[in-house]
């Protein structure tokens, strides 16, 4: 089963670039690109960082395949 995201769509919602996110998250551009082409799986500590910055709860950002609502 894979995980989802919606990374993409949170960041324009608050207007950051992915460098910009990728900043504020503690990573680099390049793990932001990945995540939101849906090719890496975040650590928990990142998945907990990202919920910080978008203001949103780490299930509202990623979901399992066919968990979408």
């Amino acid at each position: 089963m894979a995980i989802r995201n919606r990374v993409k769509e949170l960041r324009a919602r608050h207007g950051l670039t992915q460098g910009e996110l990728a900043e504020k998250a503690g990573v680099t551009r390049q793990t932001i690109v990945s995540l939101e082409k849906g090719s890496y799986t975040p650590s928990l500590l990142l998945a907990m960082n990202l919920s910080d910055v978008l203001g949103e709860k780490i299930e509202d950002i990623f979901y399992r395949e066919g968990d979408e609502t």
